[in-house]
């Protein structure tokens, strides 16, 4: 039995945290930042916020304070959004204990560093296990117990095996593997990507461009992995072209949905309001890809466009039609 802390109860964290329980076998914990939201998982043993409809098991304990989550937990799985890790580790980093692993679902990079999020826990906790989670998974399906495949990326290969059988469940099988950093990228790139197939999508140009586009946008997460330390086997499995094919083409994929709207028109702050408060990870890590791909002189050409339409209201169309006119490549 392994003692696990689910920090963050949005829809991914409160997934895996009922997840867990499905498994059986731990004593688990799930961490909500509001007082009122843990009272409210507490009492209904749902989390209508973020993932109604979801039975919260009883056996799951729910809190707001960080201190009580992570005393004697022997896993610590950090599920919040990509920006917010830095100030949960800066809470959390003086007061865990070098044995305590830090696994990360969080699929982003760090705006302003460009850091990955395996890179912001060690800062806080140099000396800890650290491990990313990854691959083809939307929340709403883990938790309904459809049968899904994700990764555990770590570089200690005991660690590795030790998490793969803490997380495999009848519905959830588990793979691992030793790249860190090509298992957060692929898991980051793909939200990017994701949001220009909704544009696509919401441009109504046609399945050709779609697939076009994700193939494409393959290759620019794959150069960038690998300029950062990743893997090219890496990204042909469950958290490169698995994450990737998920997130551009299924309806419960927020980045597409958020590229479908700006395909249709719509300003960006108005379409963000309409989640409200959920995370469209893509915004934010679009411009940290960027960021990487000049430090480690990659080209992102997709990438690119999409952040001209995100943060320099560029018109989709433009975007869609500068993309086709650049000079001939070979493949």
């Amino acid at each position: 039995m392994s003692r696990i802390a689910v920090i963050g109860a949005g829809s991914w964290g409160t997934a895996l945290a009922i997840s867990l329980a499905r498994r059986g076998g731990h004593d688990l914990t799930l961490w909500a930042h509001r007082a009122d939201h843990a009272k409210e998982i507490e009492l209904d043993h749902e989390n209508r916020t973020y993932l109604a409809g979801n039975l919260v098991p009883a056996e799951i304990r729910v809190t707001a304070s960080l201190e009580d989550a992570i005393e004697g937990a022997e896993i610590l799985l950090c599920v919040t959004p990509s920006q917010a890790l830095r100030s949960i580790m800066q809470q959390i980093g003086p007061i865990i204990t070098a044995d305590q692993v830090l696994l990360s679902a969080s699929k982003g990079i760090e705006e302003k560093s460009f850091l990955r999020m395996s890179q912001v826990m060690q800062q806080y906790a140099p000396k800890n296990p650290i491990g990313t989670l990854g691959g083809p998974s939307f929340a709403q399906e883990v938790a309904a117990a459809m049968p899904t495949a994700i990764t555990i990326a770590t570089n200690e290969e005991a660690l590795g095996k030790h998490l793969q059988d803490a997380f495999t469940s009848s519905s959830l099988r588990v793979y691992r593997n030793e790249d860190v950093p090509g298992t957060e990228l692929g898991g980051a790139l793909k939200n990017v990507i994701a949001l220009a197939a909704g544009v696509v999508t919401g441009l109504e140009l046609g399945n050709n461009a779609a697939a076009a586009l994700i193939t494409r946008g393959m290759v620019e997460i794959t150069r960038l992995a690998i300029a950062c330390g990743g893997r090219a086997e890496t990204m042909s499995g469950l958290s490169g072209i698995g994450d990737l094919v998920l997130t551009c083409t299924g309806g419960l994929s927020r980045n597409r949905a958020v590229g479908i709207e700006l395909g249709k028109g719509r300003k960006l702050p108005e379409i963000l309001t309409g989640l409200k408060g959920k995370v469209a990870e893509g915004v934010r890590s679009t411009t940290a890809a960027l960021g990487l791909a000049e430090r480690y002189g990659v080209e992102m050409p997709i990438t690119e466009q999409m952040a001209a339409v995100l943060h320099e209201d560029k018109s989709p169309l433009d975007a869609i039609r500068d993309l086709m006119a650049r000079p001939g490549r070979t493949e």
